[in-house]
């Protein structure tokens, strides 16, 4: 059986690469660039492989029989495996480069458990992040050689493929003595239950001559041997060699503490619901993972990693890690390896980032503050001002404003939800028309302004969810589960009931406009953000992108339910403007000032011609 998918996988590949639109790529995006864009060139598009399409039904189940308790397969339930895969989602880059996608981000495709939680609480790895077998993909995507054909395939249409990675915690596996029956494994912290006792202060003594998680020599952290210092580790025996790489398996490499509550020490130290923790603070394990992710990208040529859970693992292993993964990709021949953190905060706060591009030295990190400013502008709960405060705190990254270009932006995504529906919370009497202008009003921000945009897949659609997480999560073929199908998509009499893959929709077509724009004009992708209005209330947002000695492309939107007209600062040498989106005025009104009218969530993207 895996020998006639990997030769069906082949013969996809195949196919694809001889199909590949070379008309839908820009100049500077086709095969022979994939290697040498810079990462701000990008225009990303982030998807569960599972939630997508359904290429080969045969791996439905993972080769694994039962029930859904058992082979994780239950397109019903909104938290189990439900069929898309990497067949699928290699069929799909038509549609997906049509959109103007040039980077494609997936969630983890690693082998999972495939199922955990405490009895009626269970729910699939159908996500990707309870990893089991680091070094291939999950039997429900496909195999090895299918991620092979995808990633070919992509590169054959000058896409780049980042991969979703996990170095803070495994799959559920180790459980504690101390625990079993217990509905919640409280931490135990470092003062209370220290290395060197069994079990708290007053225990016996252990791991004599270990000078704490501090000293990262390998000398040092062979003197521990005693995992139970907290607690006592136990792993079951029909999992006891489920983990690869095998040193995976010994609990010694693991904090045992208990789980985080994602405050204080416990944030790095504590299992993340309930996940394996990792202790990253081992050099064995920092090799580890340098061994695991440096194959990745020898193996298959990937382009780029997202990190998750970053915030939860201690500076100094990212210090080792990034630059070894940046060595690697250049030994491979990927000079523009990309590497982001999610480092999740809700807030707008661009501090709370940057500290771990400085301290942690992480290349880049999603840009949650973006979010954050982009959601309390449209929600109505924060005036333009917020934008111009985004902006401003560029300068704390390190590399400062250069750095901002490279931070991915978004609006939604798998576990805070999409905006659609955040939107629709704030505005629940809003008419369709409205629903729709203020979407669009969110991709024009997220096309235009600095930093690489990323779209969360269904979102070109009008998908909004129901909330976090699962809630999030919709299939975009046909769906058979009942909180999906009765939502109120935006822009389209649509239903996930039926596959959406319309590349009609209203917000799909404006994507791929704004992203044809992007690419044909640079100072989209790498030009300065001058703020040229903001105020304290709903209302205009301009600002320009480029210095104003030479064209810059002036960015104006409406974020209020009432009409604005108002003179706009610009470049002295910027007189005559053309339309590249919206409703541009044609020349200045004066040198340095042009007048901006625009409707109700109206946009203006407008290119300056200098004076000679």
């Amino acid at each position: 059986m895996a020998r006639n998918w990997m030769t069906a996988a082949a013969a996809a590949a195949a196919a694809l690469l001889a199909s590949a639109p070379l008309a839908a790529q820009s100049p500077g995006y086709g095969a022979d660039t994939v290697r040498t864009r810079a990462p701000q060139d990008e225009i990303i598009y982030f998807v569960l492989p599972d939630r997508f399409a359904n290429g080969d039904a045969a791996n439905d189940r993972g080769g694994l029989k039962g029930d859904r308790l058992r082979t994780g397969f239950d397109p019903e339930h909104k938290g189990f495996f439900h069929g898309g895969d990497l067949a699928g989602l290699t069929a799909k880059l038509d549609y997906i480069q049509q959109l103007g996608v040039t980077a494609i981000w997936f969630a983890p495709i690693f082998q999972n458990k495939p199922v955990q939680g405490e009895p009626g609480q269970e729910s699939a790895g159908y996500h990707g992040y309870w990893v089991t077998d680091f070094t291939k993909v999950d039997s429900h995507f496909g195999t090895n050689d299918a991620f092979k054909a995808f990633v070919d395939a992509a590169h054959a249409r000058g896409i780049k493929v980042y991969m979703d990675i996990i170095t803070n915690h495994t799959a559920d596996v180790i459980y504690f003595k101390e625990c079993v029956g217990k509905p919640v494994c409280a931490y135990r912290s470092k003062a209370d239950y220290p290395y060197w006792t069994k079990g708290g202060i007053k225990g016996a003594r252990i791991n004599g001559g270990f000078e704490g998680d501090t000293v990262a020599t390998k000398e040092n952290f062979a003197r521990l041997t005693d995992p139970a210092y907290a607690y006592s580790p136990q792993v079951p025996a029909a999992e006891k060699d489920i983990k690869v790489p095998a040193w995976l398996n010994d609990p010694i490499h693991y904090h045992n503490r208990g789980n985080t509550s994602f405050y204080g020490e416990d944030s790095r130290y504590g299992d993340f619901v309930g996940l394996d923790d990792l202790m990253t603070e081992s050099p064995r394990v920092v090799e580890g993972f340098i061994e695991i992710y440096g194959s990745w990208i020898d193996r298959f040529g990937v382009d780029g990693f997202r990190i998750d859970t970053a915030r939860h693992v201690n500076p100094e292993f990212w210090a080792s890690f990034a630059p070894a993964m940046l060595e690697r990709a250049k030994a491979k021949g990927i000079p523009n390896f990309h590497i982001f953190g999610e480092v999740a905060n809700d807030a707008m706060d661009p501090g709370f980032l940057a500290q771990h591009t400085r301290r942690d030295k992480l290349p880049a990190v999603l840009d949650f503050a973006f979010q954050a400013a982009v959601r309390e502008m449209l929600t109505g709960k924060a005036g333009t001002d917020l934008f111009a405060s985004l902006i401003a705190g560029d300068v704390l990254y390190e590399g400062g404003e250069a750095m901002a270009l490279t931070l991915p932006t978004f609006l939604g995504n798998h576990d805070m939800g999409r905006l659609g529906h955040m939107l629709d919370k704030a505005y629940p009497q809003a008419s369709e028309a409205e629903r729709l202008a203020r979407m669009k009003l969110a991709h024009v921000l997220l096309m235009t302004a600095r930093g690489v945009p990323t779209i969360y897949y269904g979102d070109e659609q009008g998908f909004t969810g129901d909330g976090n997480d699962q809630d999030s999560r919709e299939d975009m073929f046909a769906s058979r589960v009942a909180s999906y199908n009765d939502n109120r998509l935006v822009g389209t009499a649509a239903t996930t009931a039926a596959e959406n893959f319309d590349p009609s929709h209203p917000l799909y077509r404006l994507i791929a406009e704004l992203s044809a724009l992007r690419r044909e004009h640079p100072r989209l992708r790498e030009g300065r953000t001058v703020l040229r209005h903001s105020g304290p209330k709903p209302g205009l947002l301009a600002f320009t992108r480029g210095e104003d000695d030479s064209e810059e492309i002036l960015v104006a939107v409406n974020t209020s339910s009432e009409p604005v007209s108002l003179n706009v600062e610009v470049g002295y040498r910027s007189r005559a403007f053309i339309g590249l989106a919206g409703t541009c005025p044609t020349t200045a009104s004066a040198p340095g000032s042009v007048a901006i009218a625009l409707p109700p969530f109206g946009y203006a993207v407008c290119r300056a011609t200098p004076i000679d």
